[in-house]
């Protein structure tokens, strides 16, 4: 098994000072910070941290139908894509305190795809950007049946208007070849899909 391990710990980076500049639907901070370099002794520096939380994406996976439960939503982020910023994703959720990675994927399924999902099965957890957020990305699939799936969801005190997609699962593989899926969950979740879609088939008893 590969083994790499970082250079420093973190006891070798500490906070000096942090101000809170941003206090609105995300947070952002300036933070003062210290720590240590690779040829010897100390800097410090301020970077602006963006403080979101931490995510769950969880693709939704139908082996019978061999396709994929997706979403379509609006992406603040995206608003600079020349076509759109109404995006095509995976089901996703900010963890709220006390929930696992796990309740997340089951409250999310059903809010934003009215689904239920089960045998939820890992595949990584990742730093989207972390040149900037503190956000880590719990990436998850799960079993669906995908049979009257879609419509539109959300929860509007949040704001959603969250159109559920029922593709096939090639469909999809070529959307993300093409580049018209463009966000990392989803790209990242559906090619470990590619990779591991016999052995997940082989777990969930379909071949």
């Amino acid at each position: 098994m590969a083994h790499w391990q970082p250079r420093f710990t973190a006891a070798d980076a500490a906070i000096i000072k942090q101000q809170r500049i941003c206090d609105g639907f995300f947070k952002i901070s300036r933070l003062t910070i210290r720590h240590s370099l690779f040829e010897g002794g100390e800097v410090e520096i301020v970077r602006e941290q963006f403080q979101r939380g931490d995510a769950v994406c969880v693709l939704l996976f139908d082996p019978d139908n061999e396709c994929l439960v997706l979403v379509e939503q609006f992406r603040v982020g995206a608003l600079g894509k020349p076509d759109s910023p109404w995006l095509l994703e995976l089901v996703a959720g900010i963890v709220e305190e006390g929930e696992t990675a796990e309740d997340v994927a089951l409250r999310e399924a059903v809010e934003e795809a009215g689904a239920a999902i089960y045998d939820i099965v890992p595949i990584t957890r990742y730093l989207p950007s972390a040149g900037g957020s503190d956000e880590y990305v719990d990436l998850l699939c799960a079993r669906v049946d995908s049979s009257g799936v879609g419509g539109v969801h959300g929860l509007d005190h949040e704001g959603e208007d969250i159109l559920v997609h029922v593709l096939p699962f090639a469909q999809v593989c070529e959307l993300v070849a093409n580049g018209t899926i463009d966000n990392a969950a989803t790209i990242i979740a559906v090619q470990w899909l590619q990779l591991n879609r016999q052995q997940l088939l082989q777990r969930w008893g379909c071949v």
